[in-house]
């Protein structure tokens, strides 16, 4: 690389004495030549790096505000309310009843839509009874919840005040980023005001970061502080390429590991709202994955681990349908890779409803395509909701039916077939026994548990003695006899 860079050196002088060009004109263009990459130079002089981001700024931070949520909690009077032991003995109003009061957290948004729509998290408008908006110039608007999308932690809100033109931003592509770009963060970092810091993208897809199920990430060394929450991470052309949600931090304080959701799962949350939708409909493709560790990728012949191993098909599914078989190895959606489960249902989640999706799989050895069709997950076994009651193990469970389409309301990562436990009464056979929210009946007296009025009418003959068999998170765990 060194004696490529001289002989260029010899050849730029040998042309320039063949046109009369100054020694310095052909430093500065040498200068370019050997900096310039895709049209990004490294600072040349002092003047370069005295340059400012305050245009971007300026026309950034119009669009950021901040976000006051306001909700009820409960606050009880002793340490022993609530307590079973206690109450039992002494009454449930021995210690008084819980009051409630209001609390209020800070977090930041961004307006992207000039009718008022404004991006922020989940998590900051989480059980709020009352929000209010304030813009950069101080003023303040109520505003209103219409989608909650918990699963990316994004919320949208819209602004309480017909006819306003606000100002907005706009999103930026994903693949127009890149690691080392320059990015700014803009939020109201612990309620002191509206505050910009720098930093570059320090990565462009963690999966890793354990912040919410979606599970994909820009992580950048711009400083985010709470309050930051929700707010804008533009590029140099004051473009969305992120919303700020979390940091990675011992003390409570940015140390530099900072995380954003990225700005085309931003806009498919928006867009969702923007359509009238309350919730976000993501694709389902019908199969059961695993990620590639460290020996299955040998096993595979692959350099390192990526992609993600198919387990399991639905039957006629879009992968089902689509030809795609047990064992196969996906690697890329739509030519984009990815490394991780994650990573592959966020470039699905990204692309919508109605879509069709070119996976590049290997099997056998070969590379293979095949287009699956992006379509909802389907209910396709009513839910039937209901309420267990009697003298049983299971008295005082809400159950359903488990289809695809309640598996994706309820975050339910196993294999959607079978009768899943919603939620267990606080004071309930069904609690003292051990049974939890989210466990899949399969057997009960060693009989197979196939649905809710299946399972209702096997409750209701007399038994001296019951067996269970559950699933719950991915183990199978089997009670011992217990007296009726």
């Amino acid at each position: 690389m060194h004696i490529q860079n001289i002989k260029i050196t010899i050849l730029v002088y040998f042309l320039a004495f063949l046109f009369g060009l100054s020694f310095s004109a052909i430093a500065e263009e040498k200068s370019l030549f050997l900096s310039k990459e895709e049209g990004r130079a490294v600072p040349r002089d002092q003047s370069e790096i005295r340059l400012s981001f305050a245009s971007v700024v300026t026309r950034s931070a119009r669009a950021v505000v901040n976000v006051y949520a306001t909700r009820m909690v409960r606050q009880r009077r002793s340490p022993f309310a609530g307590d079973p032991f206690f109450e039992r003995f002494f009454g449930p109003d021995a210690f008084g009843r819980p009051r409630e009061r209001e609390s209020s957290s800070l977090g930041s948004g961004v307006i992207v839509d000039a009718s008022g729509i404004i991006v922020t998290n989940f998590h900051v408008i989480a059980d709020a009874t009352d929000i209010k908006v304030a813009l950069s110039d101080r003023r303040e608007f109520d505003a209103e919840i219409i989608l909650r999308d918990q699963k990316s932690d994004l919320a949208v809100l819209e602004i309480q005040q017909k006819g306003e033109i606000f100002p907005h931003l706009d999103f930026a592509s994903q693949n127009s980023l890149d690691v080392g770009d320059l990015v700014l963060a803009i939020g109201n970092p612990f309620g002191v005001g509206q505050t910009v810091t720098q930093g570059i993208v320090s990565a462009l897809a963690r999966t890793q970061a354990g912040i919410s199920d979606s599970g994909f990430f820009l992580q950048t060394d711009a400083a985010i502080n709470p309050g930051n929450s929700g707010g804008a991470l533009v590029d140099m052309n004051g473009d969305i390429v992120g919303i700020n949600t979390a940091i990675y931090s011992k003390s409570g304080g940015s140390i530099g590991i900072g995380f954003a959701i990225p700005s085309d799962m931003v806009k498919t949350v928006v867009n969702s709202a923007l359509q009238g939708s309350n919730r976000v409909v993501r694709p389902w493709i019908g199969a059961q994955l695993q990620n590639v560790d460290a020996d299955s990728a040998l096993a595979l012949g692959l350099s390192r681990p990526r992609g993600v191993l198919v387990t399991a098909l639905f039957d006629e599914g879009p992968s089902d349908k689509a030809g795609l078989e047990i064992g196969d190895l996906i690697l890329s959606v739509n030519g984009d890779a990815f490394d991780d489960e994650n990573g592959f249902l966020y470039r699905l989640a990204t692309l919508g409803i109605g879509q069709e999706a070119e996976l590049k799989i290997i099997r056998g050895g070969r590379e293979h395509l095949y287009r699956v069709s992006l379509v909802p997950a389907p209910e396709t076994t009513p839910r039937d909701e209901r309420l267990l009651k009697g003298r049983h193990p299971f008295a005082g469970a809400y159950i359903a039916n488990l289809s695809p389409a309640l598996a994706e309301e309820i975050r339910f990562s196993g294999f959607p077939e079978g009768v899943i436990v919603l939620d267990v009464e606080r004071r309930s056979y069904a609690r003292r026994f051990g049974l939890r929210k989210g466990d899949v009946i399969l057997e009960l007296n060693n009989e197979p548990v196939l649905t809710t009025d299946a399972l209702e009418k096997m409750l209701q003959q007399k038994a001296l003695n019951w067996r269970f068999k559950i699933n719950r998170n991915g183990k199978i765990l089997e009670s011992d006899l217990i007296r009726g």
